[in-house]
């Protein structure tokens, strides 16, 4: 098995006349939280479903734990949170996390371990009979966050994971990240919020389908010569148009 859980070769994506991604190089190892920042419309879902094989690349290669995307049982091995909640809005919390863990092949003596655990890291126990309907946006990112982790894979894809949740559990939710990490875990996480950037190992800057910049966060400020991420990411974008002819 490759070293590496993925990795992407030149991928490119187009739909219709509109370049989505332009020859994107990213290689993931295990034991990192690699973060892809950038606007809204950048590239950064595209770039997440050409990875999981739910969308097929254009030009380019991916591969997922040494394996040639899509792959069935590969995905069994992803946890993947998208950015739109697909949960079961007439079943509770609990019947989702069940649900979902019988349906990832959990085994059944591990199961109720799994749903305990992953319901007390988003906060979640106590609402946990309560139906899905009644829930907040953030609880049901949260319900989300919790059924990506509840067949406890080796890889985590995360599409803006802490949208509409509360700062202090971002802090919570964080800190659990880095002890997955710690354990040999990979976490590809989307992200537009700057100071969650900070707290990745490696950073890929997109803009226009286009990586602007990769590196860890502390070698990114002292190339582009500032304080923080979210001066890298405007001084980068500058350079972009610039390059471009746009000014």
């Amino acid at each position: 098995m490759s070293q590496n859980y993925v990795e992407a070769r030149q991928v490119s994506k187009r739909f219709g006349q509109h370049q989505v991604l332009n020859q994107i190089d990213l290689t993931l190892p295990a034991g990192m939280i690699y973060g892809l920042i950038g606007p809204s419309g950048a590239g950064k879902t595209t770039l997440i479903k050409n990875i999981l094989g739910m969308e097929a690349v254009d030009g380019g290669t991916v591969q997922v734990m040494g394996v040639t995307m899509p792959n069935r049982p590969v995905m069994a091995k992803i946890g993947y949170m998208a950015q739109s909640d697909a949960l079961y809005e007439t079943l509770t919390g609990r019947e989702n996390l069940t649900f979902f863990g019988q349906l990832m092949s959990v085994p059944k003596a591990k199961l109720q371990q799994m749903i305990a655990y992953t319901a007390r890291l988003v906060n979640l126990t106590t609402q946990l009979d309560q139906r899905v309907s009644g829930y907040s946006g953030g609880m049901k990112r949260r319900l989300s966050l919790a059924i990506a982790l509840i067949q406890d894979p080796p890889l985590l894809v995360l599409d803006e994971p802490t949208v509409g949740i509360d700062p202090e559990l971002r802090q919570q939710i964080w800190a659990e990240l880095n002890k997955l990490k710690a354990t040999g875990k990979s976490m590809l996480v989307t992200t537009h919020v700057m100071d969650e950037a900070e707290r990745c190992d490696y950073l890929m800057l997109i803009r226009h389908g286009v990586a602007l910049a990769q590196g860890t966060p502390t070698e990114l400020k002292r190339r582009y010569q500032v304080e923080t991420i979210e001066q890298v990411f405007l001084k980068a974008g500058r350079l972009q148009d610039a390059n471009n002819g746009n000014y």
